[in-house]
């Protein structure tokens, strides 16, 4: 991997790790595209490059992580089902990280289900809650292991479970991005042990691509989560829906039409 290669997958994780779209899901086709999806290194960095995003949500949520204890609480018990799954079934869940077609579909299926996201959560927006109840964090916790298939999108099952729980958009978004923090920092925390565990080294060129990727994500998803409340309580999900099922289309055509994604 290169240092160009590295900033493009930092770039598009910082983008896309807190918007309904899939990070996993893009950072495969970046991946694939530059022709290093498959390299080993590769996979340990886009789930490595992740903590650069979350150090973005305690930083723009400061005040919020120096509450009460029960907000930690809350996290815990959301991160629970998350972390039970993953270790139970992280090795089928690593072998559908090089399948294009799981993607292609996985997008396809929850752009369907953001068309019409808004319709059936109308009424949340204006008598939903603003607090979340440890029931709730639960629930959301569950919608969070759907999106360990790829493509899915961990911000979109997340936010959905919260608007099932009867909270509005911009508090089921923002307990998404809490939920991120555990969720994806465990997720480094133990990739990293299996990357070295299986005799792995990280030589000076492979620390400096991690540092440069953590550095870029950080200050790229800080932009992207600003912008995504913003846009989300103004138009909702639709627009999110649609540029779903482009690219699962995309996907889809090229893979069935012996096309290969173009490698650069």
């Amino acid at each position: 991997m290169s240092i160009i290669q590295a900033i493009v997958l930092a770039v598009v994780e910082g983008v896309t790790e807190f918007l309904p779209v899939s990070s996993t899901g893009h950072m495969i086709i970046g991946s694939s595209a530059m022709g290093i999806a498959e390299q080993e290194f590769t996979k340990f960095f886009t789930v490595c490059i992740q903590f650069g995003a979350i150090l973005s949500v305690v930083v723009l949520y400061r005040k919020r992580f120096v509450q009460s204890f029960s907000f930690y609480l809350k996290l815990l018990v959301g991160f629970l089902p998350a972390a039970v799954l993953g270790k139970l079934f992280g090795n089928p869940i690593d072998l559908l990280l090089e399948n294009v077609v799981v993607v292609a579909v996985s997008l396809l299926a929850g752009g369907a289900v953001l068309l019409f996201v808004d319709k059936w959560f109308r009424k949340t927006e204006v008598t939903g809650e603003t607090v979340v109840g440890f029931p709730a964090a639960f629930q959301i916790g569950l919608f969070q292991t759907i999106a360990m298939i790829p493509g899915v999108s961990r911000s979109a099952a997340t936010i959905i479970g919260g608007l099932a729980q009867k909270l509005t958009r911009q508090t089921a978004a923002e307990f998404s991005f809490f939920l991120a923090v555990p969720t994806m920092f465990a997720a480094t925390c133990y990739k990293l042990y299996q990357f070295l565990r299986h005799g792995n080294g990280l030589g000076s060129h492979e620390i400096s691509l991690l540092v440069i990727g953590n550095v870029v994500a950080f200050f790229v998803a800080m932009i992207s989560i600003k912008s995504f409340i913003g846009y989300l309580s103004r138009h909702g999900f639709r627009l999110f829906g649609f540029y779903r099922i482009a690219v699962g289309l995309i996907l889809l055509f090229l893979h069935f039409f012996g096309f290969e994604l173009p490698v650069f």
